[in-house]
């Protein structure tokens, strides 16, 4: 069996974001980037099924220099194999053009199942999965609890309103992972070490034939401007008995707040 994994370099979550200043992305001054938290779930569920079936698992991540770390750090979980599709055409695409790179790095490769995190913490569009999925003509399940391979078939179960949804089909597959299809390992000091080691191949722009393909622009979604959430205002210290402060809080909560 071979397994591909999809995987994005996002800030770090405890990082302090701020607008760069052409107001159409972040500053990237001193960022930590780590792999998205949704794509650790993805790695993991590729090493399970290897651990189970056999076979190889590959990494793949769209992005410049920041992505080197999280593929070896997907290395060091256990990957056997990592490909890096870095090109200054490559800056900033839509989902529809990461897709499209992804797609013409993985499309020949004869593998059975591809996995992806749900969404990239970065921009939380949650559509790269379902774009390589379609591009590739294969069938896709999404946000999954539980995936199980037979043979040539999967069968997979997912959370929808209220209930679960159980899914059946012939691989090869797309899926993507979210919280509670597994629970992430840690890279060991070994795995560190022998990750350090290992070739990341890189593949352009040319490599892929993607050439004046893709790019800013023809980018199906542009950023007009981004602005930092509003700051919260100060929190209030009701002041009086506990009778007053009760009154004063629903009196607030309903003229002021306007949510009673």
């Amino acid at each position: 069996m071979k397994i591909a994994v999809c995987i994005k370099a996002v800030p770090d979550t405890e990082s302090k974001i701020q607008v760069g200043a052409d107001k159409t992305n972040i500053d990237f001054s001193g960022i930590r980037f780590i792999t998205s938290p949704y794509d650790e779930f993805a790695i993991e569920e590729a090493l399970k099924l290897k651990e189970k079936h056999g076979g190889e698992t590959v990494v793949f991540s769209v992005g410049g220099a920041e992505a080197t770390e999280v593929l070896r750090d997907s290395l060091a979980r256990g990957i056997d194999s990592a490909v890096h599709l870095q090109d200054a055409e490559f800056a900033n695409l839509d989902p529809l053009s990461t897709g499209k790179v992804l797609v013409a790095a993985i499309k020949d490769g004869g593998f059975d199942v591809i996995v992806c995190g749900h969404q990239g913490v970065g921009g939380d569009h949650s559509q790269v999965p379902s774009i390589v999925a379609e591009l590739l003509d294969w069938p896709q399940v999404n946000v999954l609890m539980k995936f199980e391979i037979e043979g040539t078939n999967f069968k997979a179960e997912r959370e929808i309103e209220g209930a679960h949804e159980t899914v059946e089909g012939p691989l090869p597959v797309v899926i993507s992972a979210q919280k509670g299809l597994n629970e992430p390992r840690y890279p060991s000091i070994k795995g560190v070490m022998a990750a350090r080691r290992k070739e990341i191949v890189v593949k352009d722009a040319a490599a892929l034939g993607l050439s004046g393909i893709v790019g800013a622009v023809h980018s199906k979604m542009k950023i007009k401007t981004m602005t930092a959430p509003p700051d919260r205002p100060a929190g209030r210290i009701l002041e009086g008995d506990v009778d007053e402060k009760i009154k004063l809080l629903v009196d607030l909560l309903r003229k002021e707040a306007q949510v009673i």
